[in-house]
């Protein structure tokens, strides 16, 4: 039996969109992050890219479990000395809930030139309101 190999030039690409209105913030990245990857498809080839775009609407309303809130921050540098910056998730949440959720997906992502790509095809707004309507995308369903 011969193993299937998925050429980037023939892959159909989809569009999702999901609501994370209540969901907890882990569990959209990880879900979000596999159909951005293609795991979701017959013809996943790990080499290529073979995921679809996804929109992720809600993100305000998102959720983290627990004392996440409170006790996890968001670091980052700036690159000059000392320039270590930390956000907590309270604020962040309230404020940059766009970003958040991007940062979550893209840490579940490929560290490589591949997972880059890949997450170009993740759109995400604060709001209910998104303007991808002409590709007419299907809603996904969180398990």
């Amino acid at each position: 039996m011969k193993t299937y190999m998925a050429k980037a030039e023939t892959v159909e690409r989809k569009w999702y969109v999901v609501d994370a209105a209540g969901v907890p913030l882990g569990r959209l990245a990880s879900r979000v992050a596999s159909v951005l990857r293609g795991k979701n498809k017959p013809t996943f080839t790990p080499n290529v890219d073979c995921g679809d775009f996804v929109i992720v609407i809600n993100t305000d309303k998102a959720v983290l479990t627990g004392k996440k809130l409170e006790n996890k921050f968001y670091r980052y540098h700036t690159g000059y000395i000392g320039g270590l910056k930390e956000i907590s998730y309270k604020k962040m949440m309230e404020e940059k809930s766009d970003l958040a959720v991007y940062e979550a997906v893209k840490g579940m992502l490929p560290k490589n030139s591949l997972g880059r790509t890949m997450l170009k095809k993740l759109k995400v707004y604060k709001g209910a309101e998104h303007n991808h309507a002409a590709q007419k995308p299907e809603e996904l369903k969180l398990d």
